[in-house]
């Protein structure tokens, strides 16, 4: 795994290597055959014109310090159309400003080097694209695995060293999916903190703004710039730390390698001295129940797609397009009794949370599946998109905080696929998460090495 973003910060500043240099590198990594299908835009001529600029210009500031930033192809960049992974935008014209996400990537010292390949429209936790290809996950070099979705290509450029931050957006899991099945860390934060203008819609209820970095640190830094805000890290250790371990279909149906990963991390918390409390959390299991007449994303991503879908189908792929049509079936009054419904259900888990730090779960119940096993079989890709965001849409409804992080199985096999540990809580509580997720990484990491 390349440096995270701190790190070659301080490479940088102490002359260990030089702004060009490191460009450079992401550079040869883009072109890399790890990178294939990464980008719709490619980065390799943005990154090469950087790199000799900053050979004889001044160094530079800010908090991302020129290095590059990857954008998912559904945010608006000056010049450029957004495409959300998709034929069926083929001929939109370009955007005429900077969606705000982007724009404070800039002002941070961002080089938005290239545009990320992602699912069609952002509609599934796969990471497969028929019109782009897709992207590949870095983590197996001898099996072509899927990489999580849909911010796919953003976590493979993290991932790969082709960009030091992915820029994404989460709305049941397309951020911490990645993540856990890349090796990376991924942050939801509580939606309405980051503004979602300019970003093409999947859900206006649910989706979130946030990113891919290689460190929880990496996650502070880039929060902060996205939301335009200060996080207040009280330093909590562990030994003070009061978590809640979700006993509820969070931890079914577990592949050997999450199980063990997993149960591995407890013991390392314990150890540290954090409390970990069971909580049956049994209101997830009314979630299929809300979600019954086909939930928001089906609702508000038709109201969006009515119609170009009605022009377009064709272009569209059939297993997004089959999800946007779900939304055609819902009344106004389904609609509105969804959301009822889930407002009553957030105020019952928030109350269930009070008092613990974070909940801990697995992020998803499985290693990366390989492309080949569900490209061309509808009914495992969808069994397997459902397993994939089953634990992660549970905070997008509750409108909570989340991130993952890697974890480890105990006999730290080189070989060991990704996975990731989820911890997560109700709305604003963006920084008492991000506080407990620095201490935990930390232990983890440490078990880890040792």
């Amino acid at each position: 795994m390349p440096q995270d973003l701190h790190d070659q910060r301080q490479a940088i500043a102490s002359g260990q290597t030089s702004l060009a240099e490191t460009l450079s590198q992401a550079r040869l990594a883009s072109l890399d055959s790890a990178c294939d299908h990464t980008f719709i835009r490619h980065p390799a001529e943005v990154l090469a014109a950087a790199a000799e600029a900053a050979s004889s210009g001044a160094p530079a500031s800010g908090p991302l310090a020129g290095l590059p930033v990857s954008i998912k192809d559904l945010f608006d960049v000056a010049g450029q159309a957004s495409l959300a992974g998709s034929i069926a935008l083929a001929g939109a014209p370009p955007a005429q400003a900077d969606c705000p996400a982007v724009e404070r990537l800039r002002r941070a010292g961002g080089l938005i080097a290239g545009r990320t390949n992602m699912v069609e429209f952002a509609f599934s936790g796969v990471g497969i694209n028929p019109h782009y290809g897709t992207p590949v996950n870095p983590a197996d070099r001898t099996v072509a695995r899927i990489p999580g979705g849909s911010s796919s290509g953003a976590a493979v450029s993290v991932a790969t060293g082709a960009a030091a931050v992915g820029l994404g957006s989460d709305t049941g899991g397309s951020i911490r999916i990645p993540a856990a099945l890349c090796g990376l860390v991924g942050f939801k934060s509580t939606a309405r903190l980051v503004p979602s203008a300019g970003a093409l819609p999947l859900s206006t209820t649910l989706d979130t703004v946030c990113a891919l970095t290689r460190s929880v640190r990496d996650a502070v830094t880039v929060h902060e710039i996205l939301a335009d805000r200060r996080v207040v890290l009280a330093a909590k250790p562990l030994s003070q730390s009061r978590f809640a371990l979700a006993r509820c279909l969070m931890q079914d149906d577990l592949s050997p390698t999450v199980a063990s990963a997993f149960e591995h991390s407890l013991r390392v918390l314990r150890a540290a001295g954090a409390q970990i409390i069971e909580l049956p959390l049994d209101d997830i299991a009314e979630l299929a129940g809300i979600n019954a007449t086909g939930g928001l994303s089906a609702a508000e991503s038709y109201a969006w797609h009515r119609s170009l879908i009605a022009r377009r189908q064709p272009d569209y792929d059939p297993r997004v397009a089959l999800r946007i049509l779900r939304g055609a079936s819902m009344s106004a009054a389904d609609y509105i009794d969804l959301l009822a419904a889930r407002q009553a259900w957030i105020k019952r888990m928030t109350a269930r949370l009070s008092g613990f730090d974070a909940v801990l779960s697995p992020t998803v119940p499985l290693v990366a599946p390989a492309i080949a096993e569900l490209r061309d079989d509808d009914t495992e890709f969808f069994r397997v998109n459902g397993l994939l965001l089953r634990n992660t849409a549970v905070v997008n409804m509750l409108d909570g905080c989340a991130i993952s992080l890697p974890c480890y199985t105990p006999d730290q096999s080189q070989t060991q696929l990704p996975v990731g540990l989820m911890l997560w809580h109700a709305e604003m509580h963006d920084d008492t998460l991000l506080d407990a997720a620095l201490q935990v990484e930390a232990a983890l990491n440490a078990a880890h090495r040792h």
